[in-house]
């Protein structure tokens, strides 16, 4: 049976691309998690679909990942298959004031390609560390821009198994949330669309928001970006810092003293260092304040 598999995986998408017991700390920006069972790259949308399938047939478990920006990855690994939407899966192109991408594509590449075509409306995305198809999902957002402001449609793998694109009106977008995410939608590609500007205004924003995050954000150690979503009203590091949670560690995990609202991995963290820190802060918050954080990271398998 896992021998069948395991030839129709190859079948689908080349032996190359099938990895066995993977360690996904090599495909996570916390730079922690233990091994995959099956990893797999597909390079089509129909090849994308074709394992899908085959996962649901077998009843096997599946995930995607992109390039693992927003994921805490257990220390025991996945017993099941990660498909990852990466650098195989990024082509992009231009035409007009719009930009087609697919959903591997990392949005620094997407701001890159905006710039270089005069294109202006993503600045904002530019040193989000993730791919477009997670911030399709979760409407990723950064100083005062969002997804949702530059999409015109996304194109999904359904839970029918079928490849079907929404219009900008279908997307029902909200905060890190969307249609996608509540539907379990595999965002595929995407089409921004943008508006004509001056390369060099576009670069100096982009290089003002460059330097506010180098200030701001701990960006010299792993970390899966924002660790919890904002809640109504407040600010989660404004929170955890007036909770005197600053620097406050579990093993290699930290509550980032440059900025409260990251965790980081200062050395040899591991996943269940990370999620007992994650469960301390919400505990000792909710305590001090009465609210309760809500992690923005995602977990993936056993804890």
């Amino acid at each position: 049976m896992k021998e069948k598999f395991e030839h129709r995986l190859e079948q689908t998408v080349g032996p190359e691309r099938v990895l066995r017991e993977e360690p996904m700390r090599l495909h996570t920006t916390f730079r922690i998690g233990g091994p995959a069972q099956y990893m797999v790259s597909p390079r089509t949308k129909e090849e994308v679909r074709e394992v899908v399938r085959l996962c649901r047939e077998e009843e096997m478990p599946w995930y995607i990942i992109g390039n693992g920006s927003n994921l805490l990855v257990s220390d025991r690994g996945y017993r099941g298959v990660v498909i990852q939407l990466y650098r195989d899966f990024g082509d992009i192109r231009t035409e007009g004031t719009s930009i087609f991408a697919r959903a591997g594509a990392s949005l620094a590449r997407i701001a890159a390609e905006a710039l270089k075509n005069s294109l202006t409306g993503f600045e904002f995305a530019a040193g989000i560390p993730g791919t477009l198809g997670g911030a399709c999902i979760m409407n990723a957002g950064a100083y005062g821009g969002e997804m949702k402001d530059v999409l015109e449609q996304v194109t999904v793998l359904d839970g029918q198994g079928e490849i079907k694109t929404l219009e900008k009106g279908e997307l029902d977008m909200g905060y890190r949330t969307s249609r996608a995410a509540r539907e379990g939608y595999v965002v595929l590609e995407a089409a921004l669309s943008l508006e004509k500007g001056e390369a060099d205004e576009i670069r100096a924003r982009m290089e003002d928001l460059k330097e506010r995050r180098t200030s701001k954000q701990p960006l010299e150690y792993p970390s899966a970006g924002s660790t919890f979503k904002r809640p109504e009203g407040y600010f989660a590091g404004k929170l955890i810092q007036d909770a005197g949670l600053r620097g406050f560690r579990v093993g290699d995990a930290m509550v980032s003293e440059k900025h409260c609202g990251f965790v980081i991995n200062c050395g040899s963290a591991t996943a269940a260092d990370v999620d007992r820190l994650i469960r301390q802060v919400q505990e000792r918050v909710r305590e001090s304040s009465g609210v309760t954080l809500e992690p923005e990271v995602k977990r993936l398998g056993e804890f």
